[in-house]
């Protein structure tokens, strides 16, 4: 009868805490905190992936937690020192079912996290075998240069350069954001973005895709998804990079297959023809970016 009540009054914090983790989740509980609402779930093709996997590991973890709590509260109740006791109480050397049972446990958690972020990491990262658009982007201190390429013909491939955000005058700090470089993608359509940096490392972070990938100097990486939704999503660096990193800010505007060629035309009108390279890298320890010989380097 004893063991009873000491085992339902361990079991009060657990279903306290219980009560508390799982009443009243707001939207963004839901989604496990990451950016978005309901109005941009499912931006791409990958989001949903994403909140899955987040989510369910925190579920997860939030279980293992209360065990263990549960578990140490129900240790101090049952094992506590009582009234007339004195000395030190019987010492265990060890409990080999419990040291096998704390042993294997987290090493099938262990394991389990890593298979479920190996597969969705696979899938999140298997490149399109034909993809509808691709865009060259370099990361620069502090703005971005998007190259739009034309697999038919890259002659006729068009870009878009950048210049870092600029401050309102005499606003407090805000953003002018319509002098913000932004990345135009046609929605529905398979997209495949090709990741560089002219200088030092950044980080190429588009929030609400809930995705971001490393742009470092001398290495390029990629990305692979479909733009779902239409709309506008702010994408900032990711990576420090210096003085200005917090204004290295752009924008990705989702439209329409129709707007997105019109606007494809609207570069090329503007003479923005080509495709802009390695030229204007400022890195000049790259191997293929030599740094310029002075005077004084040739005596």
């Amino acid at each position: 009868m004893r063991s009873n009540r000491r085992i339902r009054w361990a079991a009060v914090p657990v279903a306290v805490g219980l009560v508390i983790a799982l009443a009243g989740c707001s939207q963004q509980q839901l989604n496990g905190w990451l950016p978005g609402t309901e109005e941009t779930k499912d931006v791409t093709n990958h989001t949903s992936r994403v909140v899955g996997l987040w989510t369910t590991s925190w579920i997860v973890l939030l279980a293992v937690g209360l065990i263990v709590w549960g578990l140490i509260i129900w240790a101090a109740i049952v094992y506590r020192r009582r009234k007339g006791q004195t000395g030190l109480p019987v010492q265990m050397r060890y409990n080999m079912p419990l040291e096998i049972f704390y042993t294997i446990v987290p090493l099938i958690l262990v394991l389990g996290f890593f298979a479920f972020t190996a597969k969705d990491q696979a899938a999140i990262e298997k490149p399109f075998a034909q993809p509808d658009t691709t865009v060259h982007v370099y990361g620069k201190r502090w703005a971005w240069d998007f190259n739009y390429i034309d697999q038919n013909d890259p002659s006729k491939s068009v870009y878009y350069q950048g210049i870092q955000a600029q401050e309102e005058e005499n606003g407090n700090g805000s953003i002018d954001e319509s002098q913000l470089p932004t990345l135009y993608l046609p929605v529905g359509k398979k997209v495949k973005i090709e990741l560089d940096s002219r200088d030092v490392d950044h980080s190429f972070w588009v929030i609400d895709f809930l995705y971001k990938k490393d742009m470092l100097p001398g290495k390029t990486n990629y990305e692979y998804f479909i733009p779902q939704k239409e709309g506008t999503y702010q994408g900032k660096c990711a990576e420090l990079c210096g003085e200005y990193h917090s204004l290295m800010l752009f924008q990705v505007k989702v439209v329409s297959p129709e707007k997105y060629q019109a606007y494809l035309d609207t570069l090329k009108d503007q003479g923005k023809v080509g495709l802009l390279g390695n030229e204007y890298d400022t890195n000049t320890n790259q191997p293929d970016n030599k740094a310029p010989v002075t005077a004084s380097d040739d005596k």
